[in-house]
């Protein structure tokens, strides 16, 4: 299977993380339609077409398999069934099988506890009863999390009793639930990869990563961790791949214990917002693999050319007045991305922008600066 540029290639979703697809994809030559239910999506305002429909709007799948030589997606939450509709007209990555676990954090727990791979303690919630004194009391205090469409904190809260733990269910509507013990972390780390149709696999630099209420922060690369470590990850995200039989590009978020332990936190069945900082420190970032392995043609170096830090733009920055982006470009090796979105919202990624430099600690330096230069004047 070869798709070759000037093919016409389908993406379900069209967020940010489908614009640099999209913008990746059309550098190497070839077209993309995008199909999202929002009219001014930021992948759909840039691709050859934009299908705005429903993700199981069948009419409009109908167009997207029978003019795509093959098809990918920018986000989790896309039904499983669309991925498994589109299968009948062309390729697909990743498939409908491996999103489906993924996109489902018990289905996703119970995949990676069965496999052997070590996670944190957990429980599954479906019902009210589930919530007893029977409970496991050892998993609090503990973070309950909604099983499908919890992200960037969202669908998450923090509980440290039975009845914490209840009136969080009850503020999610009842709605299936995981409740994972907290542990005493040293750090969080991911590792993004592709695996192709070949099943040869490629990792790109492992990212330290920095969260604030939920929402990831700040990616530092190289994470500055042991390179036993490292090594590890490596190995456990590759077996991950493996067991789910995952083509495509995949990111394993894992947590570093205190005691030097590696707990796999989530899988994201995508590119991800920790790799955003290879579109400028990597020979190949890992949207531009996503297009390779999609189509067949062999993947990229993923070599780190610089240290980097990657830092994340909210819409609580906009308040009253476009930011003052020369904060960022007066710096020399800050790269800004901003994603075309029309309307800033607290917490919502708006864009990011990476800084390059001969070392992660000094990337971080000069991250820092430009956040704190950033920051609305009271």
């Amino acid at each position: 299977m070869n798709i070759k540029p000037g093919a016409m290639i389908g993406l379900l979703g069209g967020g940010q993380l489908g614009r640099m697809f999209t913008m990746s994809a059309q550098c190497m030559g070839y077209r993309v339609t995008v199909l999202d239910p929002t009219k001014d999506s930021p992948a759909g305002n840039i691709a050859e077409r934009h299908l705005c429909a429903d993700y199981l709007d069948y009419q409009a799948l109908d167009i997207l398999g029978s003019t795509c030589e093959g098809v990918t997606t920018e986000f989790e939450n896309v039904p499983a069934e669309a991925l498994r509709y589109l299968m009948k007209y062309c390729m697909v990555s990743p498939t409908a099988e491996s999103v489906s676990i993924a996109q489902n954090r018990i289905l996703e727990k119970q995949f990676l506890a069965k496999h052997g791979f070590a996670v944190a303690p957990f429980a599954v919630i479906h019902h009210q009863q589930d919530i007893s004194s029977q409970l496991d009391a050892s998993l609090l205090p503990g973070i309950l999390k909604v099983s499908r469409f919890g992200y960037d904190g969202k669908g998450q809260q923090k509980v440290a009793s039975i009845d914490a733990l209840s009136q969080a269910f009850a503020s999610f509507r009842h709605e299936s639930c995981i409740l994972e013990k907290m542990l005493p972390l040293d750090s969080e780390i991911s590792v993004i990869l592709a695996r192709g149709h070949d099943g040869q696999v490629t990792y790109f630099p492992v990212a330290e990563n920095r969260h604030v209420q939920g929402i990831l922060d700040m990616s530092i690369i190289p994470a500055r961790i042991a390179q036993e470590t490292i090594r590890q990850a490596y190995e456990i995200a590759q077996q991950v791949a493996a067991c789910l039989n995952y083509i495509g590009v995949l990111c394993i978020e894992f947590f570093i214990l205190a005691d030097g332990q590696i707990l796999i936190n989530e899988i994201a069945p995508r590119p991800h917002n920790s790799g955003h900082y290879s579109l400028d420190a990597c020979i190949t970032s890992q949207f531009e693999q996503q297009v390779r392995v999609l189509c067949g043609a062999p993947q990229g170096s993923t070599e780190l050319t610089q240290a980097a830090v990657m830092t994340n733009l909210l819409g609580d920055l906009w308040q009253d007045n476009e930011p003052d982006w020369h904060r960022v470009l007066c710096h020399p090796t800050a790269k800004l991305h901003l994603y075309g979105k029309r309307e800033a919202r607290p917490g919502r990624k708006m864009g990011h922008f990476t800084v390059l430099a001969a070392t992660a600690d000094e990337a971080l330096s000069h991250a820092q600066a430009i956040k704190h230069a950033l920051q609305p004047k009271p």
